[in-house]
């Protein structure tokens, strides 16, 4: 008998219904837009539930409308008992509204006389959003209108110049190396373009991210694309931002960042000042995600980013949707590609996404190509061959098992992790204070000061309990398993009828997790306000008058009656002073005689 970890939701899970949100937002204008493309068109098809694929694909040849009565036909009735409502309708009714959501289903009202009556009465008709349906046809049957069949053969010769254009592109780029060798020279000098190629390459870029993101040491830094986008996320923030976050006392999942407000008149930071980059507690919990995950959640920010760059929507989810409809290995012209396009491609080759050969001369664009990654195919792909990123970069396509937990924490606080791979290696370092290296593992200690050290940094501790739970290893699991089953037996020996979840499954040892929850605990109770401290007052009187105005307007954070002192938050001081001098000149007025 096992008990499987409970979570909310899946990493797929969680991307879809962020891409899914993004995607319902957009104005009806541009789902029009959208649709014109089939690339796009099987992209969304792909993200929708089971039961919503299905009355497309049924929809989809039905060249008249249908009667809304008809879609209850299509799902297997269920009764509903008691306080249950009925599972299938609820779950055709989010179908459906997902579909009305994203403007695929169309509503048609008509009326017709009723058979028996004679009355006319209204009867709601459903048909599939004609643009969306023609395009789909498209991507299913590899045929548009309008386009000759024998044009196949004319992109299939394009293909093959820019292939061969390509090949001198490498040449000429393995010749000249004056400058330090980046990623793609370091790659595009020593290998031909093919899968395994294209895997170590994307793969290479993507870890080279994530290994700054953990504040490993490496050679080459992101672009400076890649950093501001990390920023812009929230995954990751400068020293400045952390302190002005703290000091208006605002969560990071609510904190926007202001260039203007924390580099002055500078404008946005430069591209050194982004090499001093903080993960937040957001970007640890995307360490925890798989590689599709992370690329959704970075697309998504590059998606609200172009907005605001005035990029053009369109152009830009539909390359996104078509890289995931390309396939891996083959080579594209950029001839077919819009200006906004152009520039995405630059932008994602710094993610791993797209490998682009280049020539020396910068501005010969004739006959170029280039090369979706495995990151890209896989976009909007169901399943994806990449797991999750801290357990399979290090093992470069191999057919281990990348689920395979490697972690052993005792009840010392002592960690055993069996990895190789640098990037499992640095994030440990985040909150456990490592001690010994060995070829295939390391070893350290959980201790209060590592772990203030990740706290401090942003990283929750049911974040680090998270992370050691899904990496522990098999015998952990399996021991946790055992006991597990133990008790259940135990309490219906007994007559005790407890349910599953009520019965704690515990892969950790319990000291542990406690004790890092009271780390938390104990540096969640120090707060710190800025402000000023008002003492050495002449009389109580001053003292009980500013006093009580300061409680009046809110402003005393503490207060100390015995020695006559309190604190005021800076906001709330000018208000305070204004009194104090209102109080010292009535006095004042007071005190002067008339003369006579």
């Amino acid at each position: 008998m096992s008990a499987p970890i409970q979570s909310s939701s899946t990493s797929s899970d969680l991307f879809k219904s962020t891409i899914n949100e993004y995607l319902d937002n957009l104005p009806e204008a541009v789902h029009s837009q959208l649709y014109r493309s089939p690339e796009t068109c099987l992209a969304i098809f792909r993200l929708l539930p089971s039961l919503a694929k299905f009355y497309i694909m049924t929809l989809l040849f039905q060249e008249t409308a249908i009667p809304y009565a008809d879609l209850n036909r299509w799902i297997k009735p269920q009764k509903a008992t008691g306080h249950h409502r009925n599972a299938n309708k609820i779950y055709q009714n989010e179908s459906i509204k997902r579909l009305k959501a994203l403007n695929l289903l169309k509503e048609i009202r008509k009326k017709v006389k009723h058979p028996t009556t004679g009355k006319l009465t209204t009867i709601v008709f459903v048909q599939l959003n004609p643009i969306f349906r023609q395009s789909f046809r498209d991507a299913l049957t590899g045929f548009r209108d309008g386009i000759p069949r024998d044009q196949s053969e004319k992109i299939a010769e394009t293909i093959e110049e820019a292939e061969a254009e390509s090949e001198k592109t490498l040449e000429t780029s393995s010749v000249s190396s004056s400058s330090g060798p980046s990623l793609e020279n370091l790659f595009a000098t020593k290998f031909k373009i093919t899968v395994g190629f294209l895997d170590s390459y994307c793969l290479a870029k993507w870890e080279n991210i994530l290994h700054f993101m953990v504040g490993s040491k490496i050679k080459h830094y992101p672009s400076i694309g890649v950093l501001t986008l990390l920023r812009y996320s929230g995954l990751m923030e400068l020293p400045s931002d952390r302190r002005h976050r703290q000091s208006v006392d605002a969560d990071e999942d609510n904190f926007v960042v202001d260039d203007h407000y924390i580099d002055g008149e500078r404008g946005p930071p430069s591209g050194e000042e982004l090499k001093s980059l903080l993960i937040t507690k957001n970007g640890f919990q995307f360490l925890l995600q798989d590689i599709n995950s992370q690329i959704w959640t970075l697309l998504l920010q590059y998606l609200k980013m172009s907005e605001k760059l005035m990029m053009n929507p369109v152009d830009v989810l539909n390359f996104i949707f078509m890289l995931g409809s390309l396939e891996l290995g083959e080579g594209y012209p950029i001839k077919v590609l819009s200006d906004t396009q152009l520039i995405m491609l630059e932008d994602l080759v710094d993610y791993g996404l797209i490998f682009y050969p280049k020539s020396e001369n910068s501005e010969d664009t004739k006959g170029r190509i280039f090369y979706p990654t495995r990151l890209a195919t896989s976009l909007t792909s169901e399943s994806t061959k990449f797991k999750t990123a801290s357990t399979v970069l290090n093992e470069q396509i191999s057919n281990t098992d990348s689920n395979q937990g490697k972690i052993i924490i005792e009840t010392n606080f002592k960690i055993y992790c069996y990895t190789t791979s640098p990037l499992q290696i640095a994030i440990l370092n985040l909150f456990v204070h490592l001690k010994i290296r060995f070829a295939n593992m390391v070893t350290g200690i959980v201790t209060r000061e590592s772990v203030r050290g990740a706290l401090i940094n942003g990283i929750t501790a049911d974040q680090i309990i998270t992370y050691l739970e899904s990496h522990a290893h098999p015998g952990m699991v399996k021991k946790a398993e055992e006991k597990y089953a133990k008790k259940m037996e135990f309490e219906t020996s007994i007559g005790n009828s407890y349910t599953a979840d009520q019965i704690k499954y515990e892969v950790l040892p319990p000291t542990v997790v406690d004790q890092i929850k009271l780390w938390q605990l104990e540096l969640d109770r120090i707060q710190t306000f800025k402000g000023y401290l008002y003492k050495d007052f002449a009389n109580d009187f001053e003292f009980e008058k500013l006093l009580s105005y300061g409680e009046e307007i809110g402003v005393i954070v503490w207060r100390d009656k015995i020695h006559r002192k309190f604190f005021v938050t800076s906001d709330g001081n000018a208000q305070l002073i204004e009194y104090a001098n209102r109080i010292l000149r009535k006095s004042a007025s007071r005190s002067v005689t008339p003369s006579t």
